[in-house]
């Protein structure tokens, strides 16, 4: 079997390509580091003749609202035409936990646009949503620095390990066609701003949280149904302490 992983570079795609080599398949990682450009169509064809399953962990280079939008659509519209061409069995898709209940965000819209183009295509397909990685927690409680104070949502956040991600998505990539989405998600909904003061009290930073439920997440007002699992997600089991205190170790 082979498989091309857009994007296969990143945190993501570079866990998956290990993951599936593992497994035996033929593995392309595919990037624009490797000529392989969704946005321009260079290489498009070539990496995709052949192959049974795309899955693509692609992500905007910008979050801005139009741009984030263009891209999702451009790449889309792009791989999905080349992907029809080569006659690829399968596409498979990373998408995020909350796209069709956060409509004021700009990015989510995006990701949402991304999602319609899928479902829409004659390509058989699966999407895989997953909540917020672990790892970019930090991002996220730096980007809410508002002079010294941190100011965060208190609506619940289900943050997930991303190699409990790959591992969901490597056995979506290696089984047949959903035509459905489904979530992932971590064992835990803690409210945002709790996971921040988590995460300060292990680096040893003594500044203050405030809960401010209008504080925006990718330009939107959270609620706690945005960004947790429904009842038949699958559920990661290591949770956010256990996973804090293990990579402050590795440091």
């Amino acid at each position: 079997m082979k498989i091309v992983v857009i994007g296969g570079s990143g945190l993501i795609g570079s866990k998956l390509v290990s993951l599936l080599r593992a497994s035996g398949s033929e593995v392309v990682a595919a990037s624009p580091n490797t000529g392989v450009n969704t946005i321009t169509g260079e290489g498009l064809a070539e990496v995709v003749e052949g192959a049974d399953v795309v899955v693509d962990v692609a992500n905007s280079p910008s979050l801005d609202d139009t741009a984030a939008m263009e891209f999702f659509l451009t790449s889309g519209r792009n791989l999905l035409a080349a992907e029809a061409a080569a006659g690829v069995k399968h596409h498979v898709a990373l998408s995020i936990v909350g796209t069709q209940r956060m409509a004021d965000s700009g990015y989510m819209r995006a990701k949402a646009a991304q999602e319609n183009l899928i479902k829409a295509s004659p390509i058989p397909w699966s999407i895989l949503q997953s909540t917020q990685f672990y790892e970019f927690i930090g991002r996220i409680v730096s980007s809410a620095l508002d002079g010294e104070v941190y100011r965060l949502s208190p609506a619940l956040m289900q943050p997930i390990v991303s190699d409990e991600v790959v591992e969901a998505l490597a056995e979506i990539t290696l089984g047949a066609p959903l035509n459905h989405t489904v979530e992932v998600g971590g064992p835990e909904a803690i409210p945002l701003d709790e996971l921040g003061r988590e995460l300060l009290a292990a680096h040893e930073d003594t500044r203050a949280i405030v809960a401010d439920a209008h504080a925006r997440y990718f330009g939107a007002e959270l609620n706690d149904r945005s960004l947790v699992t429904g009842p038949e997600a699958r559920i990661g089991s290591l949770t956010f302490g256990d996973w804090l205190r293990q990579s402050i170790a590795a440091d």
